[in-house]
């Protein structure tokens, strides 16, 4: 299962670095190239909580398979496309395999381990599923410069294939395929989900095409139409649980003790992390110059770190458990901050610079894992698929809006002080540094508050 979930995590990145190859040799424009990019993240975010009610309805074990051989064939799909249109089609359907897959893991987590046992796997989920963010950048560049047979960019997609067909042979033989039964009466509340998907298709899509559009007048009125959407949600929801009806998310995840902490938490380092992966990118490749592997290589102390804490922060000493949160929000605030410092006026960095890499990875790690493990460790397992659901879409829009905000912030910055030349690119680099490091401090204040109270 954590196999799969890395595959489809590490395709939410991969394609970063084979952008350019694709664009030149597809001959797509920038619209289309960023569809490319963005039409995984669109489809993955509107429907991974109709994924996770469709788990809990048939059987996670069956639907997380049926989502697995989509995205394996989908993939191949992609590393086969003749243009860039046939490539946004297929990145499309490979965003909604992924989000028939994702959920399901969770909810098998949830269901088959107890105690000590649920919070290790918990732990090894966390560190898998931030590794793919910065793994995916890392694999994106190797195989792009390997130009393996010569198929240039094609094996960021066709790598998946082997993948998924070994992990759907497995899966076939180990994974449970009807222990949903006793709740398939639950309903798919098809009103939730029409509200909910157009809600989050109406947030995400200017998320991701805005910057290119240069933020249009569409893309403002698409954002209040979702906040718009989300409030009818919550209203639909809350009155169909009243009248004892299934909604979508059941009321008692969301007041679930410490649940609305671990939203808030989740949605900013993500949106962190996504921010800080994506502008260090843009300065790397378009300032710095650095080939696609190295571009992709300069993450690889921030994924290796952030595993290597994500699987071992339950070891630590009990005295340092209740302050890890906090503390990770804090480094993460000092060690992006470093990153732009070292990097000022234009320079490659130093050994400091590997410091600062490592830093965000070990601050971006304890901000994550413990939360979500605490979160998800005594979820009741029939509410194991809405929790499930809640947290990895809360993780995914985390993602898309700090690429949007903190992707724009570094752009106009960029713009406004002459274009991309590496002095340029390192002071816009810095802004956007100072305002990750600004939004890891709220993270970091929100945990003391609650200590407080």
């Amino acid at each position: 299962m954590l196999a799969a979930q890395f595959m489809a995590l590490l395709d939410v990145f991969i394609v970063n670095v084979a952008a350019p190859t694709i664009g030149t040799e597809l001959h797509a424009s920038g619209a289309d190239l960023q569809l490319v990019i963005a039409g995984y993240a669109i489809t993955y975010s509107v429907l991974l909580i109709t994924g996770a009610r469709l788990g809990d309805r048939l059987g996670h074990g069956r639907v997380h398979l049926a989502g697995l051989a989509l995205f394996t064939a989908a993939s191949l799909a992609c590393g086969l496309a003749r243009g860039s249109t046939e490539l946004i089609v297929f990145r499309l359907v490979q965003g909604a395999g992924s989000a028939v897959m994702i959920p399901q893991v969770l909810s098998l987590i949830q269901r088959n381990f107890t105690g000590e046992a649920r919070a290790r796997a918990l732990g090894v989920y966390s560190a898998v599923i931030a590794v793919g963010a910065a793994a995916g950048q890392v694999v994106g560049g190797v195989l792009v410069s390997a130009d393996l047979f010569g198929t240039s960019w094609r094996p960021v997609f066709l790598v998946n294939v082997p993948v998924g067909l070994v992990l759907l042979a497995v899966g076939s033989r180990v994974l449970p395929a009807s222990e949903a039964a006793r709740e398939r009466a639950r309903g798919l509340d098809l009103p939730g989900l029409v509200l909910l998907g157009a809600a989050v298709s109406l947030f995400t899509v200017p998320l991701v095409l805005g910057q290119e559009e240069d933020w249009p007048l569409w893309s403002w009125l698409s954002l209040a139409a979702a906040a718009v959407l989300f409030a009818l949600f919550c209203f639909y929801e809350t009155r169909l649980a009243r009248r004892g009806g299934a909604p979508l998310i059941a009321p008692r995840v969301l007041r679930h003790p410490g649940m609305a902490l671990a939203v808030f938490r989740i949605l900013a380092v993500m949106a962190v992390n996504g921010g800080f992966l994506f502008a260090l990118t843009l300065h790397v490749q378009g300032g710095l110059g650095y080939s696609a592997l190295r571009a992709g290589l300069t993450f690889a102390p921030t994924a290796v770190v952030f595993g290597a804490v994500g699987l071992t922060w339950r070891r630590w000493p009990a005295s340092w458990q209740r302050l890890l949160t906090p503390a990770g929000f804090v480094l993460t605030a000092l060690s992006v901050a470093g990153v732009g410092m070292v990097l000022k006026g234009g320079d490659e960095g130093g050994a400091l610079l590997y410091v600062a890499y490592a830093g965000v990875g070990v601050g971006l790690a304890l901000g994550f894992s413990p939360t979500l493990t605490r979160a998800l460790a005594t979820v009741r397992p029939e509410d194991a698929a809405d929790a499930s659901g809640l947290l990895a879409t809360v993780a995914q829009l985390g993602q898309l809006t700090g690429v949007a905000a903190f992707g724009t912030l570094f752009l106009n910055r960029l713009e406004s002080l002459g274009g991309p030349e590496a002095y340029t690119s390192a002071e816009a680099l810095l802004a956007c540094m100072f305002a990750l490091a600004g939004t890891a401090a709220v993270g970091a204040v929100s945990g003391l508050v609650r200590r407080r109270r």
